[in-house]
C-alpha cells in the first residue's frame, strides 16, 4: 500500500510538471503569434534596435479600442496597422518589414514612410524660388521623386510618446539637404482613436522660403498583409477631375474630367475592372499612379477623399484630408523582391497607396496650388484614415 502511494505521488508530480511545461509553451506561443492572430506579429523590438548614421532606431506601438499600429523612427514609418475585419479578427492592413535592416536594404524605399520635403515628383529636379534656381537629385528617371535620394523615409527621427494613443516624430532638415533651401523643422504626429481612426498631423517651419509637400506612403491591403491581389478591392474617389501626366509621370499642368474614362471612381469600381483598358494614361502609369483633384470640402475643412473596401475582409477605409489631392497608386512596380513581416512577398499589385498631397510638380506649375512655405509661416495639414466594417 505504501509503495502504491509513492507511485501515485510520483505520477502526480510528473503530471503537474508536464502541465507547467505545457503552460509555459503556450505562453511563449502567445508572445509571438503569427501575423493573422490578434494584434501581434513576429515583430520584435530587438530587430529594430539599430544605429543609422549614429542615431538609434526602435519599434513603437500605439493603440486604442479596436485599432493598433506599429511604427519605427527610421523614416517615421507605419510598420503595421491592425483593425477588425468582418469575422471579428484583427487584420493587419498595412504591409511592412520586420527590421530596420530590412527597410534599409529593401528595393522599395517608401513602405509606410513619411515623405518629404516634397512628396511626389519635381520635373527634372529643378525649380526656382525668388528667381534662384535649385537642383535636387534625380532618382526617378529624369525627375526627382519623394524628396530625392535621401528623403525623409531614410532618416532617423526623434520620437516621443505622450500617451498610449500617440507618437510624435520630429526632424530638422538642414539648409541644403538634398539641394533644398532653408532649414526645415518638421513635426509629424500619428494617433489612433476609439472610433477606428489613424490620424496623421503634419507641421513644419523654415528659415528660408522652400517647397514643402508632406505625406505618408503606407501600402495597404485591406484583406491583410500577404493576402494576395488588391485588384478586387472596391474604390470610390470623390474627385471629378485628375491631372494627366506624360511618360515620366509629370502632370501637363491641367485638370481633366474623369467622366467617361477608366479614372472615374465617383461610383464604385474595383481596382482591376478597367486597369488593363487601352488608355494612354494607364500606359504611362503602368496602371493607376495618378493624382486626383479632390472635390471641395463641405462645411468641414476635411474633404472626404476616398472609400476603399476589402473584398474578402469587409474592411472599409474612408480617407479624409485637408489636402487638395490624392495620389492613387495600384502597386504597379511591386516585383516580389521584398519579404513582408508576415513572411509573404511584395508581389505585383498586392498593395495599393492613397497618398494625400498637393499636386505633383506644383513648385513648377502655376495652375496648381502653391507649396512654397515662407519663413514665419507654419505648414499644417491633417489627414485621417477611418476604418469600419462593411454592413
Amino acid at each position: 500500500m505504501e509503495l502504491n502511494k509513492k507511485i501515485a505521488a510520483s505520477l502526480l508530480c510528473l503530471t503537474l510538471l508536464s502541465a507547467c511545461k505545457e503552460t509555459k509553451k503556450e505562453d511563449t506561443a502567445e508572445s509571438n503569434p503569427p501575423a493573422t492572430a490578434g494584434y501581434e506579429t513576429y515583430l520584435k523590438k530587438e530587430d529594430f534596435a539599430a544605429k543609422v548614421n549614429g542615431k538609434e532606431t526602435g519599434l513603437y506601438f500605439i493603440e486604442a479600442k479596436g485599432i493598433k499600429a506599429a511604427f519605427t523612427n527610421y523614416g517615421a514609418r507605419v510598420v503595421g496597422l491592425w483593425v477588425p475585419c468582418k469575422d471579428g479578427k484583427m487584420t493587419d492592413v498595412v504591409v511592412g518589414l520586420n527590421s530596420t535592416t530590412a527597410y534599409q536594404n529593401a528595393t522599395e524605399h517608401y513602405f509606410g514612410g513619411t515623405i518629404g520635403r516634397v512628396g511626389n515628383r519635381i520635373a527634372k529636379g529643378t525649380f526656382k524660388v525668388e528667381g534662384k534656381e535649385y537642383h535636387v537629385p534625380l532618382n526617378n528617371g529624369e525627375n526627382s521623386l519623394h524628396g530625392g535620394i535621401k528623403g525623409f523615409q531614410d532618416v532617423v527621427w526623434n520620437v516621443t510618446q505622450p500617451n498610449k494613443e500617440t507618437l510624435v516624430f520630429t526632424y530638422s532638415s538642414p539648409d541644403g539637404e538634398e539641394g533644398y533651401p532653408g532649414k526645415l523643422d518638421v513635426k509629424v504626429t500619428y494617433s489612433v482613436t476609439d472610433n477606428g481612426t489613424l490620424k496623421m498631423e503634419y507641421e513644419a517651419t523654415t528659415d528660408k522660403k522652400t517647397p514643402v509637400n508632406l505625406t505618408n506612403h503606407a501600402f495597404f491591403n485591406l484583406n491583410g498583409e500577404g493576402s494576395g491581389t488588391i485588384l478586387n478591392h472596391e474604390v470610390v474617389i470623390n474627385a471629378d477631375g485628375y491631372t494627366p501626366v506624360d511618360a515620366g509621370l509629370i502632370p501637363f499642368g491641367k485638370v481633366e474630367k474623369v467622366a467617361g474614362t477608366p479614372f472615374d471612381f465617383t461610383a464604385p469600381h474595383t481596382i482591376g475592372e478597367r486597369i488593363a483598358a487601352d488608355n494612354e494614361q494607364l500606359k504611362n502609369g503602368k496602371g493607376y499612379d495618378h493624382n486626383y483633384a479632390l472635390n471641395a470640402a463641405g462645411t468641414d475643412t476635411m474633404r472626404h477623399a476616398a472609400t476603399v473596401t476589402g473584398d474578402k475582409s469587409g474592411v472599409v477605409m474612408d480617407i479624409y484630408t485637408e489636402e487638395p489631392g490624392l495620389q492613387f497608386y495600384s502597386g504597379n512596380f511591386m516585383q516580389g523582391k521584398n519579404t513582408f513581416k508576415s513572411g509573404g512577398k511584395d508581389d505585383f499589385r498586392t498593395a495599393f497607396c492613397m497618398e494625400t498631397q498637393h499636386f505633383p510638380d506644383a513648385v513648377n506649375q502655376s495652375a496648381f496650388a502653391p507649396i512654397l512655405l515662407e519663413p514665419g509661416a507654419k505648414y499644417h495639414t491633417v489627414s485621417e484614415y477611418r476604418f469600419s466594417i462593411k454592413k
